[in-house]
């Protein structure tokens, strides 16, 4: 939310600077995140008059005037070569005398263009920073005084504070929801803009409109003004005041709806009246129905929308955004008014699930003043009529008053102020505090019954009331005190991995950590989990954001994808977070680690060859991960995993049979979708099962020395080491020390169906050294059993 200060100090008077009030603010719970000024510097420039313009000889599309920068008696006037197709005699402008600096250190000097003398430069809104494009000349009021500092006269010395309002507060978004906070502050009083009474004709209002869903909203107001003219361009201080507050001037009929919008907070909409056919009606959507927005783009309705709609169809999403069939444009002369409550829950999530974020959606969602209707639409009547004229007719209300909110009055105990704050704050403090905020007080034996004003509808409880008091009152006024409590120390398993441990084995292998959203974009999830259901979030934030990850790898591949589209050609990004299973009417919450491997397997460097990082890569880094278990944990790679994984280049883990993990290479149709042209790896782990450790068991260390056997045999390809493994431990008993494998092959020599695996056997007994022939028959025994269970034959 941008506020002007000049704007701000209509409404409310205050001594402090920009920076003092910023800081003022921020203490009471209004962060402050900016301070921009008005206009960027430039200096030179003068508002001046084009008193004769007369063509180029040597140029169709220049013109050369003669321009008035002063009222000085006797006062030569300047000449100005222009090409602006607006440059007219009589018309007040921007003058860049010689010597000016505009913004983008641009210096005027004098020129001569085409053989003609140019001794400054009459300016655009573009070119002094004051819009993002315009296609002529400023045009300046005709009672902009000649000669005076165009930044003196538009005020562009002015602040703008950029707040970060909280979703609570929807009352603060609006000029006068922020003076409100200013008058509390300052113990000073509101000074809203005195309302000129615009009386309506006898002129056609139009028919009563019919509100069918009351409960949705309970007040609506309606009013057409005939005969209005929508040519005319905004007054400058209008357009200013919108562009300071970040929007754009669109037409005088739009601009004073943003107006109303920024000054008090209340939506409102303005329909070409000559298109709509019958009554205006507020109803719910029907399932299946279509609405085309104003930004032309066509949406499908659920059936729970609330909808503006006459005779034809619907015209409008209310409190979102109005439809094209009667949007207003410069042509439009009967304009018909549309100023509404409606409640939040009415509102809420339906233009996130559209995708939409308009201003209307993120007040009404919050909550608008019930009372503010009235006052909107005079003010806007009253706008409209002096820059439009027209003729306004009769105002139209419909009211729901048994759905209109009602603030309950909310109790505010002393004792409870004093316990949850630490601080002795007087009564007449409080009182004073509440007051300002538009609070009814009044005084009870143990405190205080607070009335909330109407647009709060974040005081509902104690705790609120006792938040209010204290940040006006300044969060300095609690002090520490130390307490005494008892300290109880729970008792942690040695089986626990602590997370920095697992944090530092994945930095040290060269990751990064990402934190994602725990809720992700759903048609990326069904695309990695085809048959995977997921909750669905009733009021999503956005439209990519509306279902509970099921996986860390939506948002560990979508954060993957940016980071490979801002030309990180080596990405390594892990997270560790929840991941929600729907099961039954229950979710099942498990704490995961996952990581995204894409790029080469080592950084760029005059040593290594850039190869990319394949399969076993990753393995090794989750391998890595494993040993924090311990070396008594007995893991199983086996071959397959999700659907999204490459068929031949993924595995599951587990642990004593239980699956614990996934890992392996996106497959490469999903990596197609994505528009991703190197291979992706992925894993992830359930932190509990798999990193759970085994804790030691002491053992003495034997005196006698090992024996190493090795073994080379060929198996079917498709043998797991881990049967192997299995089959070499069963055979060989307690006396195997160690096993590992030192060679794979495959290729001439071996048959194109088998494999050969080179393993080293380590024997020792604790009681005794033993001899070759007691290792000799144990490998003996070892060869036949692998050729007996697993077709293994031993190579010479």
């Amino acid at each position: 939310m941008k506020i002007p200060l000049s704007w701000l100090r209509e409404w409310v008077d205050f001594s402090w600077d920009a920076q003092e009030l910023a800081r003022r603010l921020t203490d009471s719970g209004f962060e402050v995140e900016g301070i921009e000024p008005a206009a960027p510097d430039f200096s030179g420039v003068v508002v001046a008059q084009i008193i004769s313009i007369e063509p180029h000889p040597e140029a169709d599309k220049l013109r050369i005037c003669q321009v008035a920068a002063s009222t000085a008696p006797g006062a030569a006037t300047t000449q100005i070569v222009c090409g602006a197709a607006n440059a007219r005699a009589g018309l007040k402008v921007p003058l860049a005398t010689v010597g000016a600096v505009l913004p983008g250190d641009v210096n005027i000097k004098a020129a001569r263009l085409r053989g003609v003398e140019s001794a400054g430069m009459l300016c655009s809104a573009k070119e002094l920073g004051l819009a993002a494009t315009s296609s002529g000349l400023l045009e300046l009021p005709a009672d902009a005084p000649v000669g005076q500092s165009l930044r003196e006269y538009l005020s562009l010395d002015d602040s703008v504070l950029e707040l970060k309002v909280y979703a609570n507060r929807g009352d603060a978004l609006s000029v006068l929801g922020v003076a409100r906070e200013v008058v509390a502050l300052t113990g000073g009083r509101l000074k809203p803009p005195t309302l000129t009474a615009v009386p309506s004709n006898a002129g056609d209002a139009g028919p009563t409109p019919i509100v069918e869903a009351g409960e949705a909203a309970p007040r609506l107001l309606t009013r057409r003004i005939n005969g209005l003219n929508n040519h005319g361009t905004t007054p400058l201080w209008m357009q200013e005041r919108l562009r300071r507050a970040g929007l754009r001037s669109i037409n005088p009929v739009v601009d004073v709806t943003n107006y109303v919008l920024l000054e008090c907070g209340q939506p409102m909409h303005a329909y070409d009246a000559s298109r709509i056919n019958g009554a205006l009606t507020v109803r719910m959507a029907r399932p299946g129905e279509k609405l085309t927005l104003l930004d032309e783009r066509s949406v499908d309705l659920a059936g729970d929308e609330l909808l503006i709609a006459d005779d034809a169809g619907a015209i409008g999403l209310a409190g979102v955004m109005g439809g094209a069939g009667t949007s207003i444009t410069t042509d439009v002369t009967d304009v018909l008014l549309e100023v509404a409550f409606f409640l939040p829950d009415a509102i809420a999530g339906r233009a996130r699930r559209l995708g939409l974020h308009t201003d209307a959606s993120q007040r009404f969602e919050r909550g608008v003043d019930p009372q503010l209707q009235a006052g909107a639409m005079a003010r806007a009547t009253s706008l409209l009529v002096s820059l439009c004229g027209g003729q306004p007719a009769a105002v139209h209300e419909v009211r729901n008053a048994g759905a209109l909110p009602v603030r309950a009055p909310v109790s505010l105990r002393r004792s409870r102020l004093a316990l949850l704050t630490g601080a002795n704050i007087d009564d007449s403090r409080v009182m004073t505090s509440l007051n300002g905020l538009g609070m009814k007080v009044m005084p009870e034996w143990d405190g205080w019954q607070v009335v909330p004003p109407p647009w709060r509808f974040d005081i509902t409880i104690e705790a609120d009331l006792i938040e209010e008091v204290l940040r006006i009152v300044g969060f300095d006024a609690v002090l520490e005190q130390p307490k005494r409590l008892p300290q109880r120390f729970v008792r942690r398993s040695e089986s626990l991995i602590d997370e920095r441990a697992v944090l530092d084995v994945l930095t040290g292998r060269g990751y990064q950590e990402a934190i994602n959203y725990a809720f992700v974009d759903p048609a990326l999830q069904q695309q990695l989990f085809e048959s995977g259901a997921a909750l669905k979030l009733d009021n999503p934030i956005a439209a990519d954001l509306s279902v509970m990850r099921v996986s860390l790898w939506p948002g560990l591949l979508k954060s993957a994808q940016e980071n490979l589209a801002r030309q990180q050609d080596r990405v390594r990004l892990f997270e560790r977070g929840r991941v929600f299973l729907p099961e039954g009417a229950t979710v099942n919450e498990q704490l995961r680690v996952g990581g995204v491997v894409v790029g080469a397997r080592t950084p760029e460097q005059w040593g290594t060859a850039r190869d990319a990082a394949d399969f076993f890569d990753l393995k090794a880094d989750v391998a890595a991960l494993l040993a924090l278990a311990g070396p008594a944990a007995q893991f199983e790679w086996r071959e397959g995993g999700p659907q999204c994984l490459h068929p031949g280049r993924s595995a599951t883990v587990l642990r004593s049979g239980a699956q614990v993990g996934w890992l392996g290479e996106l497959h490469p149709s999903l990596r197609a979708q994505r528009g991703i042209a190197q291979a992706v790896l992925l894993f992830e782990l359930d932190i509990s099962q798999a990193i759970t450790a085994i804790l030691p068991v002491v053992a003495p260390i034997s005196r006698f020395p090992q024996v190493r056997r090795d073994l080379s045999i060929t198996v079917p390809q498709s043998t797991p080491l881990s049967a192997v493994r299995n089959r070499v431990s069963v055979a060989a008993g307690s006396l195997l020390r160690d096993l590992t494998v030192f060679d794979l092959y495959q290729g001439p020599g071996i048959e194109s169906t088998r494999k050969s695996i080179a393993l080293g056997l380590i024997f020792q007994d604790n009681n005794k050294t033993l001899k070759d022939d007691e290792a000799d028959a144990l490998m003996t025994s070892v060869a036949a059993d692998l050729s007996s269970q697993l077709d293994a034959k031993v190579r010479d």
